[in-house]
């Protein structure tokens, strides 16, 4: 990729070694990786995801994204995703800038450009688009302060919103506007995410959902789908089985204990789904990552 982001590769490559994450900058990171054998969980927050080599595919529920060098994602959510990084064709290095969106950043750069006439309707929370060369030429001063630490504190708030605002001025802008926005219903979904995350682990309805975050069960449903692409027990499933797949692999459960661990009630259920999931079983899983299953039960 012939950009001035790609001419400072070499910069992101020296000061970060592979498997590495970090740049010195607020809200600002720069991974690199080899690239992976397999699919990973992950945790996505709200954030913009820049590659600069490489590239990385990242599935939710039915939902399959993958996107290389040259492009972004853009995250509004608190997503469970599973990932993986790939090298490019000339085996170099995966290398991805990463950064964590502010909310009231956001909200003071919207209110300082002209009104934007966004349609009705909710945008995807997770969705790509490619890197134009604005964006690049802010990528490249946010890495060439990586070899200028002195100039951090000073800059970088410069840069982070000079990124911002191409951003908003470009295809994501509406999603980004609803991020800040405390209107509409990607605020509502938010919520609903957060309070299923924290009560994930037991059983409810989706009208108890509902009254947390102030919809009614139709437009709950309604409304997460756009946003997410599930419906929220099919997110409560996800994360479950995700959290059930960090415990396996951590070693410390056994297939029933992590299932009953993150709120299941029958271990062959659990297996089912967790064989839907990620195209093998919790046993062959934890075989393909290296993984010995643990002979105790673990509560």
């Amino acid at each position: 990729m012939d950009t001035p982001a790609a001419s400072l590769l070499e910069t992101a490559l020296r000061n970060i070694q592979p498997g590495g994450k970090t740049s010195g900058i607020p809200r600002i990171e720069v991974h690199v990786d080899q690239g992976q054998d397999s699919e990973n969980a992950c945790q996505y927050r709200a954030m913009a995801c820049f590659i600069l080599q490489g590239s990385k595919r990242v599935s939710f529920g039915n939902k399959v994204l993958r996107y290389e060098a040259g492009h972004y994602l853009v995250s509004a959510l608190d997503l469970p995703l599973m990932g993986q990084v790939y090298s490019d064709a000339r085996q170099r290095p995966y290398v991805a800038l990463t950064l964590v969106l502010d909310p009231a950043l956001l909200n003071e750069l919207i209110l300082a450009m002209p009104v934007a006439q966004d349609d009705e309707g909710s945008e995807p929370g997770l969705s790509t688009a490619p890197m134009t060369r604005e964006i690049e030429d802010v990528l490249a001063r946010a890495l060439r302060l990586m070899d200028r630490p002195q100039d951090i504190s000073i800059l970088a708030p410069l840069v982070e919103r000079e990124l911002l605002y191409r951003l908003l001025s470009g295809q994501h802008g509406k999603l980004l506007r609803q991020i800040a926005s405390a209107k509409g219903p990607l605020p509502k979904v938010r919520k609903a995410i957060g309070w299923i995350g924290q009560n994930f682990d037991r059983t409810f309805k989706v009208d108890d959902v509902g009254a947390a975050c102030g919809m009614s069960r139709a437009t709950l449903n309604r409304s997460f789908r756009e946003i997410t692409g599930l419906s929220p027990l099919q997110y409560q499933k996800q994360l479950r089985l995700l959290e059930a797949r960090r415990l396996l692999i951590s070693g410390d459960y056994n297939v029933s204990g992590a299932a009953f661990a993150v709120g299941y009630e029958s271990s062959s259920q659990f297996s089912r789904d967790y064989l839907r999931q990620f195209e093998a079983s919790p046993s062959q899983d934890l075989r393909r990552s290296g993984t010995l299953l643990p002979s105790r039960r673990a509560a």
